[in-house]
């Protein structure tokens, strides 16, 4: 797997610290790399569509449009 080296805000350290604390996450690496695929995910949900690059299927997250389904 790729190492990215990043540096983020104090506010979203402490974040992702707290939700490894509450259990949320095993690591702070899961946390990070969780929460990416989600932002990725939502963007190219919600947000410009490259043809090739989809990586959600034509309909949308989990057969809807321009919803998001929890």
């Amino acid at each position: 797997m790729p190492s990215v080296e990043l540096n983020i805000p104090d506010h979203i350290e402490m974040q992702i610290a707290q939700l490894v604390e509450q259990g949320e996450f095993l690591s702070r690496e899961e946390a990070i790399e969780q929460l990416l695929s989600a932002g990725i995910k939502a963007y190219k949900t919600s947000g410009p569509m490259d043809e090739d690059a989809s990586l959600e299927d034509e309909s949308g997250m989990m057969g809807h449009e321009d919803e998001y389904v929890f």
